[in-house]
């Protein structure tokens, strides 16, 4: 076959997971070149909730895929869209990294270690209202660049922590620089966090073949089924929404998916957190039946409250006392063993 063209962003991290899976490529023999595409997310500065969400990253790979010009795309799946797009195929996921959201801050410090009034940067929604949800009294300040310019803020004090996704940091050898790794108890991750998505057309059969052999089906399984929350939700990836998901083992001996959801709003006034476990067969459907848990307890309303106001947010200096942790609306059974 002729050289595979795959197409990426030009950041250092989507360089990095390009490279990875173009490593993992050449290794069963192929020939590999990588396309630099550039997206409306690497030139548009503007928040994210005002570009339509982390999808914006993906429409360019996307168009260039389906003109022709390159022949598979490397995304961070969490930046996909859940539903499918018409004409391609995630042909594989790689094993996943580290799906956990992870903490740099000052004089290494932990969330518990930092004061009431520290200031953490973060462009995400889901961890605006996972941070408010703690009620510890943080103030969040917006936050956009690459890896090394958020790590900066941090260095150069301007802010006393950042929170950004641990596969990141450990695939560009930032991992010496995170000073938790966050708890999904406190912090759920985005749906597909650190898991990559190989992504071809639906019609290219060849490269469909040679692709799917980097697929890991734990991978697969977790994802979908976090995937599914979020579609059944009807919520943007760039909704205050976490979702996590593992394959476990039965006391039979059979393999579970363990689904565990959060719907959050940006002002910590509501942290709605269910759960579900299940076959890993029906890992899709375990995913829409805890959305439907979800929206049956009110999730619709926080999710549109959030896309009204996507700038709202526990006010600075908040006390931790009296805060959201006593208006939860549940909990589930992993967070009553903490």
């Amino acid at each position: 076959m002729s050289v595979l063209r795959l197409g990426t962003r030009r950041s250092q991290l989507a360089m990095t997971q390009s490279g990875h899976v173009a490593d993992a490529l050449r290794a069963l023999g192929h020939e590999v070149e990588l396309v630099e595409i550039v997206t409306e997310g690497d030139t548009n500065r503007a928040p994210l909730t005002q570009m339509g969400g982390t999808g914006v990253f993906a429409a360019a790979l996307r168009e260039a895929l389906l003109r022709g010009e390159v022949d598979l795309a490397v995304h961070s799946l969490k930046d996909l869209p859940a539903a499918d797009h018409p004409g391609l195929l995630i042909a594989a996921m790689p094993p996943r990294e580290d799906p956990r959201d992870a903490l740099v801050a000052r004089d290494g410090l932990t969330l518990g270690e930092l004061p009431a009034g520290a200031t953490i940067g973060t462009g995400s929604p889901r961890r605006v209202a996972a941070l408010a949800a703690l009620g510890l009294g943080f103030e969040i300040r917006p936050l956009r660049g690459n890896v090394d310019s958020r790590l900066a803020r941090v260095s150069d004090g301007e802010l006393d922590a950042v929170v950004l996704a641990s596969a990141g940091l450990r695939r560009i050898d930032r991992a010496d620089r995170i000073t938790e790794a966050i708890d999904p108890l406190q912090m759920l991750p985005a749906p597909g966090q650190g898991a990559l998505a190989v992504e071809v057309r639906a019609d290219d059969a060849a490269t469909i073949e040679i692709v799917s052999a980097l697929d890991d089906s734990d991978t697969r399984a977790a994802v979908t089924a976090e995937r599914a929350v979020l579609r059944g939700l009807q919520a943007g990836c760039s909704a205050p929404v976490g979702a996590l998901a593992e394959v476990v083992e039965d006391v039979d001996g059979s393999l579970e998916i363990s689904l565990r959801a959060f719907v959050g709003a940006p002002d910590g006034s509501t942290d709605l957190r269910r759960s579900i476990n299940g076959p890993i067969a029906d890992a899709e459907q375990l995913g829409l039946s805890l959305a439907d848990v979800l929206l049956d307890d009110g999730a619709r309303q926080i999710i549109a409250d959030a896309q009204e106001r996507p700038d709202r947010q526990r006010p600075p200096g908040a006390s931790a006392t009296g805060g959201p942790a006593d208006r939860t609306t549940d909990i589930d059974a992993m967070e009553r063993e903490k």
